[in-house]
């Protein structure tokens, strides 16, 4: 098999010589840790606090309807910011962007394990929301811009792919065991020796990322899919909570809709978009992030409904039900390293169409789960394991997709997209299945009740994976590549 070949590329300011296709080179080695660490740890936070909140709640004297908000505030700084921040990163520069929201981050954990009230504590917790959208996107966009179109670059987004769902899953198991071991606070303080050491190596061993020409920013494209990104994120949130009719969802719904409609209108009429509608024309681009918005909404999800499941049908502790995730979390990683060699050997449409019916069927196997313990683990552990697999296959195609083919000027709107898909859909996931959830019980909460819940809301998850399945094979035509490391 030939190599891809990558010729020099228009628009940046900081090519890199020493990425040669096939050749990881020592600095290059330096420049992927620091950076997957980063992401690794960005991950973890999304779920690090899930299974602590009663315990936060007891601590710091949160009301229940209340408690909601520790993960919302989060969620939607973090999905909300980030198309804006990461254009941001384009005129500041990517590493700056980079390093100061993980200081950022360092300091809002340390916040929020010091935290003495729910002010205090919410407060922090929008600031990691914060440095979340502005770290993903920046990170993101060094890693594509420092590693060439080809091998190298599949290889470092499988690697990245695979320790960012790998993260999500440890963040469960993590937060079960320092709430219960030592105290719910860890949870937050575990980011603050990880910050500093990402942001004393990052400056040396990172080079400086950022289009030759510096674009305007547009700021009414900016304020507008900002504003409707916060109202939907917080629709959903609240269609989670209270369900689809309730008037905060439809508000927030409906305003977000409106204002990402006017977005798209401002887009065609200024000099300078803060999203070109040619770029979010490419085929790549657009469908891409569409099935990237279906993978993260899938498989975050399933985490949500099979807690449930382990703790309200089963009976397991927090930690126990953490614990079982860790065979998830070794399928995305398994997943994450066999990617490349997917694509490398077939093509971008491979692992797309394959991992997603992997990971329909996969998810399909759960709707038998019963209420017994043994045979009930015997076919939740294989089959979230294979799930993981297909899941991180479609993942890694999707950021593969999503970025090929444009030049490093277009990579820091590309990552943004691709970002915000992928906060997006964390973010929509649970609310859209604890809305199933809570139609299917119709507010019973007895064990075969929630059993009930989750058993209908797997068969929707299930349905959504075969849906982004049919939308790759109907709508992306990518040619054949080959490749060797």
């Amino acid at each position: 098999m030939s190599a891809i070949k990558t010729g020099p590329r228009s628009g940046t300011s900081s090519p890199a010589p020493d990425a040669r296709p096939g050749h990881l080179t020592g600095r290059l080695k330096l420049v992927l840790a620091v950076l997957l660490v980063a992401q690794f740890m960005l991950a973890v936070d999304f779920s690090i606090l899930n299974v602590a909140l009663p315990a936060i709640g007891d601590g710091l004297g949160f009301s229940l309807s209340d408690l909601q908000w520790i993960a919302t505030a989060f969620a939607l700084t973090a999905a909300g910011f980030t198309l804006f921040l990461g254009r941001i990163g384009d005129l500041a520069g990517r590493k700056k962007m980079f390093i100061g929201s993980i200081a950022l981050l360092g300091l809002s954990s340390l916040a929020g394990g010091l935290a003495t009230s729910p002010g205090v504590l919410l407060a922090a917790r929008v600031a990691q929301g914060l440095a979340t959208a502005a770290a993903t996107p920046a990170g993101l966009s060094l890693l594509t811009t420092a590693f060439p179109e080809g091998p190298l670059r599949q290889k470092a987004l499988g690697v990245n792919g695979a320790l960012m769902s790998a993260g999500f899953t440890t963040g469960a198991i993590l937060g079960g065991a320092l709430t219960d071991l030592l105290s719910w606070r860890w949870a937050f303080f575990i980011n603050v020796p990880v910050a500093l050491a990402v942001v004393a190596i990052a400056p040396a061993v990172i080079k400086e990322s950022k289009p030759a020409e510096r674009p305007r920013l547009d700021v009414p494209g900016a304020l507008t899919v900002t504003a409707g990104l916060l109202a939907f994120v917080y629709g959903l949130t609240q269609a989670g909570e209270h369900g689809w009719t309730s008037a905060h969802a439809v508000t927030g719904l409906v305003a977000g809709l409106a204002l990402l409609a006017a977005f798209f209108l401002i887009e065609r009429k200024v000099a300078q978009p803060l999203v070109p509608l040619k770029t979010l024309g490419r085929r790549n681009v657009a469908w891409g992030n569409v099935l990237g918005l279906l993978a993260f909404v899938t498989e975050t999800s399933l985490v949500y409904l099979l807690t449930l499941y382990l703790q309200d049908t089963l009976g397991f502790s927090p930690l126990a039900a953490g614990v079982t995730f860790g065979v998830l979390g070794a399928g995305t990683v398994v997943g994450g390293l066999l990617a490349p060699r997917v694509i490398a050997r077939t093509s971008l449409l491979t692992p797309l169409v394959a991992g997603g019916l992997l990971q329909t069927a996969a998810t399909a196997a759960l709707l038998f789960l019963g209420t017994s313990t043994g045979p009930a683990l015997a076919l939740l552990l294989p089959a979230t394991f294979l799930g993981g697999i297909g899941n991180m296959l479609v993942i890694v195609g999707f950021m593969v997709t999503a970025t090929g083919g444009l030049p490093d000027a277009e990579q820091g709107l590309a990552t943004g997209l691709a970002s915000m898909s992928q906060q997006v859909g964390i973010t929509m996931g649970t609310p859209i299945m604890s809305a199933v959830v809570t139609a299917s019980t119709a507010g019973a909460t007895s064990a075969s009740a929630i059993h009930h819940g989750v058993t209908a809301a797997i068969a929707v998850n299930s349905a959504l994976v075969l849906i982004g399945v049919l939308l790759a094979a109907a709508f992306l035509r990518t040619p054949r590549q080959r490749a060797r490391a």
